[in-house]
């Protein structure tokens, strides 16, 4: 199988990935969200040719550095990493207007 179980396995990722996060997501504008996936989908798929399937690593790598550095900066700015509450700070951090 060919570059067919990169593109299988980046839909799973994305599924998932976008399932999983939607709450942390919900300000950030819809083109935000297509240009990440597009960036990763285009270096994994760019990787494929260089190193075949061992590309398929950096997504995961992505999400867990990504997951990494969610926790602390969250942690250190008194909100739940898992929750996203209170939602008020969470949303003050992103630099999302909050309405109350």
């Amino acid at each position: 199988m060919g570059i067919e179980l990169e593109l299988i396995i980046l839909l799973i990722i994305q599924a998932f990935a976008n399932s999983f996060f939607a709450k942390f997501e919900i300000e950030t504008p819809a083109w935000k969200k297509l240009l990440k996936w597009l960036l990763i989908d285009t270096i994994t798929l760019g990787l494929y040719y260089i190193i075949g399937h061992y590309a398929i690593i950096l997504p995961f790598v992505l999400i867990a550095a990504g997951t990494i550095i969610h926790f602390r900066i969250c942690r250190k700015n008194g909100i739940d990493p898992l929750n996203a509450t209170p939602r008020k700070k969470y949303y003050n951090l992103r630099g999302w207007n909050w309405v109350e």
